[in-house]
């Protein structure tokens, strides 16, 4: 790994929308579009993981959990989560199901979704749920700005402090990371470490710059 710069993030009103059906996909595709979103599209969690392993990635993502090859349960759409949120933890999910609804907001909950929305959902409400994520978002943008990070930990508590410090540990890790680009550099400088120490790090979690 190297310590040149990578493009930031791009601004928070770029969504990718992540649905298996073409015709909803391009439907939510257009309507976020006349709201002045910048939208990509994905049909399965193959080309959404492409697309959010990009140097940058979208913040917001409207999901689908129910992908192929198994669009019955939820398997795909909770994978593509944690995988998002892996990539990139400042991402907002939005999750849209037609599941059981109660098993899939304990799961999206769990991984850390913004926010869950069942299928049907009017237009109006995808709409407000986009707004509130990107409020959120740029309020995060302006914390980051002030050298603060808002974390989302979800960690069994038999497993004690340490193992929720590790998780804390890695989710700060690669938000910094993500914010400047992974330049290595800059990252040590805002974690008040030396770049070795991060280089430790980049070790420990398994964590490689997006190609």
């Amino acid at each position: 790994m190297t310590d040149t710069a990578l493009p930031t993030s791009p601004p928070p009103s770029t969504v990718l929308v992540v649905e298996d059906d073409p015709a909803l996909c391009a439907y939510l595709a257009s309507a976020l579009e006349d709201e002045g979103y910048q939208v990509q599209r994905a049909h399965d969690r193959a080309q959404a993981s492409v697309v959010l392993s990009a140097a940058q990635p979208p913040a917001l993502v409207l999901l689908d959990l129910g992908l192929p090859p198994h669009a019955s349960t939820m398997t795909e759409g909770l994978a593509l989560l944690a995988f998002a949120l892996q990539r990139n933890p400042a991402s907002k999910i939005i999750v849209l199901t037609g599941q059981d609804e109660e098993a899939a907001a304990l799961q999206a909950v769990r991984l850390g979704a913004f926010d869950f929305l069942v299928k049907p959902a009017a237009m109006a409400t995808i709409l407000s749920a986009c707004k509130r994520a990107l409020m959120f978002a740029r309020q995060e943008d302006r914390l980051a700005k002030l050298g603060e990070a808002r974390l989302h930990l979800t960690t069994r508590l038999g497993d004690g402090p340490k193992e929720a410090a590790s998780n804390a540990e890695e989710q700060l890790l690669r938000r910094v990371l993500a914010n400047t680009g992974y330049n290595v550099t800059e990252a040590a400088r805002q974690l008040g470490l030396a770049r070795e120490h991060v280089y430790y790090y980049l070790n420990k979690y398994g964590i490689q710059r997006p190609q």
